[in-house]
Formats: structure tokens, sequence, C-alpha cells
């Protein structure tokens, strides 16, 4: 069968030694420090920990495979939004009057020009109440309010949807009567505060792939525009007429108040592309028999998290469990590995230390290594991945001696015996296997980075300690992580690790992708 049959390796337990608390804290305790910033993706405490990590493989004399290099650059963008809207060719001020937010419009844009404006009050067609009128809307830019609705009149709104799902509605009506463009009065648009602007102006990070940019090229169809009330009455004003004067005329008629405003409108919207610097790390230890070091065993951890946040007194959202706990693990497997390999007893198949970037931006480093192999995927018998080991969950309060298991034996019998054995043989933790499912409501299984390996047909083990109040939360920090049962954890993932890299035969995958078994 795959590995060998000896209970325990003494060679192994010899090299797991420097697996410990102590060598764990050492490196968290710089990982997921204030200074790093909680370590974004493409910001400077994101930098900061690949340059730790880099430093890192590098003094343990691990390769840096990608030509020479420890980093494989990952070819992430981000775009920033250039918005214009001019009434009667007064340029209105971004942010301040008005808004359109990044991430409603296509990579193309949008322009248009008109000298008519549809007001349709609250924008409801509802229960005898319609603010249309069966007006045909198709091709014209219609202005409506945000929210509210017309009091006075026979129209009850007992409804159970929210301001936004009702906006939703409201813009579904009018995307499917073929509108060019719509006006959304937003009283909320005259205080914006300097986080909400960052928001809007903001858009996530993207993996420059041709699928994708393509993607974000398709037809945008309605243009969307946030106003404020100040851009709003200076429309109205072409009426004579302005908010208030409106929502009194409705509430005590009870009727709508839909109007054509003849004025002149012009608005633009383009995305400009902006690189992003990021970076997985990787440190590659080659194996030590002739044949079997072809074959390579993948451990990842991701070492990106959420960075800081604009509330409370404490800005940095450390991520000392998420998943600066991994990425340690990672770093402690490192050297053990290297130690043995120093004293004549490496690994006889090749092993590849990966910390990825992006996770948090949605698997974007481990992704782009999937789909950019600097080894070759054919050549990768299983991926052991560590995303969160550092902490314990409110269903494990009582005895943390534990880890969730996931993915093990999605693909391969063969490497949820392997796993199993090794922990039976050396570490002994309880192993909980309620998320190990495709079903999981939580989806834990499709939620970190061993997945993209997963996806191309590699067996995998993703090692978890489940959730917590501080999950994506300030308060990660490592005052709060448990370092005996980091260290036991990360023993676990480097007994499997010796176990996988020293058998005679690479896992044997027997199932599909969906559990079903191979023929």
């Amino acid at each position: 069968m795959g590995c060998t049959s000896i209970a325990q390796n003494k060679d192994a337990i010899k090299f797991s030694q420097t697996i410990n608390k102590e060598n764990a804290y050492k490196h968290l305790s710089v990982l997921a420090s204030d200074e790093y910033e909680g370590r974004e993706t493409g910001k400077k405490g994101g930098w900061m920990a690949a340059d730790y990590i880099k430093n890192n493989f590098k003094a343990l004399g691990l390769k840096g495979p990608v030509n020479g290099d420890y980093f494989q650059k990952i070819d992430v963008v981000n775009y920033t939004i250039k918005q214009i809207l001019t009434i009667e060719g007064k340029p209105a001020e971004p942010l301040t009057d008005f808004y359109i937010n990044n991430k409603s419009i296509s990579l193309n844009g949008f322009t248009f020009n008109t000298n008519s404006i549809l007001f349709v009050g609250y924008g409801i067609n509802k229960e005898g109440y319609n603010d249309f009128e069966r007006k045909d809307i198709a091709g014209k830019v219609v202005m409506f309010f945000k929210s509210g609705q017309p009091k006075g009149s026979a129209l009850t709104m007992a409804t159970t949807l929210g301001e936004t799902a009702a906006l939703n509605a409201k813009l579904k009506y009018f995307t499917e009567r073929k509108a060019l463009a719509v006006l959304v009065i937003d009283s909320a648009i005259d205080s914006l505060t300097s986080g909400l602007k960052t928001d809007l102006l903001s858009s996530p990070l993207i993996l420059k792939t041709q699928e994708n940019i393509e993607k974000m090229k398709s037809p945008q169809g309605m243009a969307v525009i946030n106003i404020g009330t100040s851009i709003a009455n200076s429309i109205l004003s072409a009426a004579g007429t302005n908010i208030e004067s409106i929502k009194n005329k409705i509430a005590s008629s009870g009727r709508p108040s839909l109007q054509e405003l003849k004025i002149n409108i012009s608005a633009s919207a383009s995305k400009i592309e902006h690189p992003v610097r990021a970076e997985n790390v990787l440190g590659f230890l080659e194996g030590s028999d002739a044949i079997l070091k072809k074959e390579i065993l993948v451990v990842t951890g991701h070492y990106d998290h959420i960075g800081l946040t604009t509330s409370g007194e404490d800005k940095v959202n450390n991520g000392a469990d998420d998943d600066g706990s991994g990425t340690t693990g990672v770093l402690l497997l490192a050297e053990a590995f290297a130690k043995a390999k120093k004293a004549g007893k490496g690994p006889k198949r090749s092993i590849l230390f990966m910390t990825v970037t992006g996770e948090e931006k949605g698997l974007l480093g481990s992704e782009w290594y999937s789909e950019h192999p600097v080894l070759p995927l054919e050549n990768t018998i299983t991926d052991l991945n560590i995303d969160m080991i550092g902490r314990g969950d409110k269903d494990h309060a009582s005895d943390n001696n534990f880890v969730y298991i996931i993915g093990s034996d999605m693909l391969s019998s063969e490497l949820d015996r392997i796993g199993k054995k090794a922990n039976k043989d050396y570490v002994k933790i309880n192993l909980d296997e309620r998320y190990n499912n495709r079903t999981d409501p939580n989806r834990f299984y499709y939620r970190s980075d061993h997945y993209n390996f997963a996806k191309h047909g590699i067996p995998v083990i993703f090692y978890f300690n489940g959730v917590h109040l501080d999950y994506h939360q300030p308060g990660d920090e490592v005052s709060k992580i448990d370092f005996t049962m980091l260290a036991k954890r990360a023993q676990l993932v480097y007994y499997t690790a010796w176990e996988l890299a020293n058998g005679l035969k690479r896992p044997f995958v027997d199932k599909n992708d969906d559990g079903t078994p191979k023929k």
C-alpha cells in the first residue's frame, strides 16, 4: 500500500522537535503584529509578510523554484472609476453630489446625453397606485426616490422587502423596460463619510485572465447614477418645483406626480486599470530519490488577511488564527524537513512549501498557481492545506485537542488512510469530520486554497479549527492563540507529509470530483 507499515519512524520523530510552541510563537508574533497591518493583499503589510516568509525559506536552504526566485507574481488588477455628471453644462462633484458604484459598471463603461428626464416619484406600481401611468420608459433617463412611500395615498406598503431589495425590484422593473439610465435620489449622499466614499470607489481585486476580462466587458445595460438632494433639486427646478414640494403634493393628493423635465444632462463612467503587486511565496525542497523526486507534495497556507478597519479603537485585523497560524505551520514544517535533509534524512519525494496570497479575495493566489503551475500538476501527489489551526470553536470549548479534517477522502481513499494512520501512530488528536462533505451549508470544502488543487483532481487534506467570535475581527490576536495545539496540529500535518513524501507509491485517486468511484 502507499506508505511504510512501521508504526513510528525514529527519524520522523527526531526532526519533528522543532515544531513546537516556542518556534510557533517566534513566527506568529511577527506575522500577526500590528506592524504588519493585517497583511492585506496588495498592501504594505502583505508585502512585508511575503518578504518575511521568503527570507525564512532562503535561510533554511530551500530553493526558489520560480526561475531561481521565491516569488510567483500573481497578475492581479483593480479599477478606479472616472465618473462625470453635468447639469446644463455645469459639472457635479463626484462623491459629494453623486456617485456611480464602481462594481455596477462594465469594463466598457457608459456615456449618454439627454435633454429630457422622466421623473416618476417613488417608482412604485402596486395596488392601484402607478407612478408610471402606462408611460413608455424605453430609451429614457428616469429619476425617482430611492426609498419612501406616497403617504396619504390609498397604497398600503405592507411589505417584507427591505430597502435594498425594494430598490433592486425597481431597478429590475426599469431594466426590463429598457430604460437608458436611472437617477436614484438618495439623501444619504448629502453626508457620505470618508469610509463610505472609500468603499464606493473601491473595486475587488481581479485575476487578469482572459475569461475575467471578457466577463467584465459583457453588456452593462442600464446606467445607474445615485444623486444627492442638491442635484435632484437642480433637475426639478426645470419644472419650477423641488423635492419637498413634490412629496407634499403626492401626500396631499394621494396621486402620483409623473412629469417630463426638459433639462440638458450628460453623464459618463469609465474604468481605469491598476496593476497590484501580489505574490505567492514558494520554497522548494528537492527529494532524495532519483526517481521519486519528480513527484511533488505541496504544503499550503495563505499568508494574507483582511487588513485595516476604519471603525473602533483597534484598527488592525491581525489575523493571528486566520491564517497566521497556518502560515506559521508551513514555516515550521519547512524547517523540520530542511533539517532532515541536511542530516541526510531528507524526504524521497520533493516538497513545495507555498504560502499563497489573495485567499481572502477569492482564493486568488492558489487559483493562479493551479492555472500557472511552477511544478507540473500531473506530478503533484497531494496538497496539505493549513488554514486556521491556532484556536478552537464553541463546539470544542471543553476540549481543544481536535482538528477538523476536510477533503481527505473526497478523491483518494488511500490519502484518507494515510492521514488517519499518521494521527494514530504519532499525534492522537481527535479528528472531527463533520464538515467533510460537499453538501455542508458552510461550504468549507470550497472555501480555502486546497480546492484549487482538488478541482484538478489532486487529493487534498484541509486542516482547520473552525470559526470563532474573532473570525475576521480585530480580536483575532496572538494573545488568544493556543500555541500548544497550533504546534500539535502542525505536527499532524508534518507526520502526514512525512508518510506521503516517503511512501512507495503516491496516493491513488479512486474517486471522481463528485465522489463517485472511478471506473
